[in-house]
């Protein structure tokens, strides 16, 4: 998620673990600092563009690394402001703060490696965009009254509706599962992997993405869609030349990270791979240069980041019609790059 959910996250996970046990105000800004701490992650060069992206939400989301070092963290803490509250107060609100930032992350596209060091599979249940204030503004609002009324319990009922709306977004996301698998199903298109996340800033409107034998079908459904039967646009995705670089680390870490959901398209005289799962078609926020064509036939070169966006007063302007229940085509149809 966006750093300002995970501080209000951490702040309100905090204030409410914290209770009455120190200032509203200190437990706060520390539930800020600790739910800040794993995206600290972010700064560090791994060395080129892949493994930048790839090597996000690793050890620092990690459940297990994260239980380890909480009570180190909290006893700084109790260090700091002796009498306030007990060590063990501390540790557990410091230990909540931790792990809920990467299960909330989870929650996301994106992949978390939740469970190093016993396994690298990055996990994602996609059923929330990275920003949706749908979530984040309860956090928000109980926080800032909870620092008024210098109470806990805003904070706690802040936690229960965005939690309740997590889980309406699971439930909204299998629904437009069961709707895309019949569609896909009736129209004769044989499913191999199929992904449902939601469009930006909303629950709503979602997007669907299925590999199929022949390259991937995308669709888009709002839950205001009055046609029972989702379309889609189908697209290569150059799985010839996948047999010529597979073996091409970059290539290899974004096949295993996007679980699949990848495709390589040549643009101009270099090849790109593109992650499939963040962003539209022909959209996406994770592409990379891997080779470029010179006198002496395909070069590997260092994965340079290339990703665009949908302009952006098209794109929101289509989003809020279509989030509607207007079946209109998305920005960018029909070209591919």
């Amino acid at each position: 998620m966006d750093s300002l959910s995970q501080i209000a996250l951490g702040a309100a996970v905090s204030v409410a673990v914290m209770g009455r046990h120190t200032p509203v105000g200190r437990a706060a800004l520390w539930g800020a600092v600790c739910g800040t701490l794993p995206d600290l992650d972010a700064l560090i060069d791994h060395g080129d563009a892949v493994r930048n992206m790839t090597l996000h939400r690793a050890e620092t989301h990690a459940l297990f690394w994260l239980t380890l070092v909480a009570p180190l963290i909290a006893a700084g803490i109790h260090r700091l402001h002796r009498g306030s509250a007990t060590f063990k107060r501390w540790w557990l609100a410091v230990w909540l703060v931790l792990i809920t930032h990467p299960l909330l992350d989870v929650m996301t596209v994106y992949g978390t490696r939740l469970a190093l060091p016993f396994t690298d599979q990055p996990y994602g249940v996609a059923s929330i965009f990275i920003i949706d204030p749908l979530f984040t503004l309860p956090l928000l609002i109980g926080l800032g009254v909870a620092l008024y009324r210098k109470s806990a319990r805003p904070t706690v009922i802040a936690l229960a509706i965005s939690s309740l709306y997590l889980a309406w977004g699971y439930g909204a996301q299998q629904q437009v599962r069961g709707v895309a698998l019949a569609s896909l199903d009736e129209q004769g298109v044989t499913v191999e992997q199929l992904l449902v996340t939601p469009t930006a800033f909303n629950s709503v409107l979602w997007r669907v993405v299925a590999i199929t034998p022949n390259g991937y079908a995308e669709g888009f459904r709002s839950l205001l869609d009055a046609e029972p039967q989702m379309q889609f646009i189908h697209h290569p995705r150059g799985m010839a030349w996948y047999d010529r670089v597979a073996q091409h680390a970059p290539v290899q870490r974004i096949a295993a990270f996007s679980r699949g959901y990848f495709d390589l398209v040549q643009v101009d005289d270099t090849l790109r791979i593109r992650d499939l799962r963040m962003g539209q078609t022909p959209y996406f926020y994770f592409s990379f240069v891997i080779a470029e064509q010179g006198v002496d036939g395909w070069q590997w070169v260092p994965p340079q980041p290339v990703g665009d966006r949908p302009p952006l007063a098209e794109g929101l302007g289509w989003m809020w019609l279509r989030m509607a229940g207007n079946p209109l085509p998305p920005p960018g149809a029909g070209l591919e790059r």
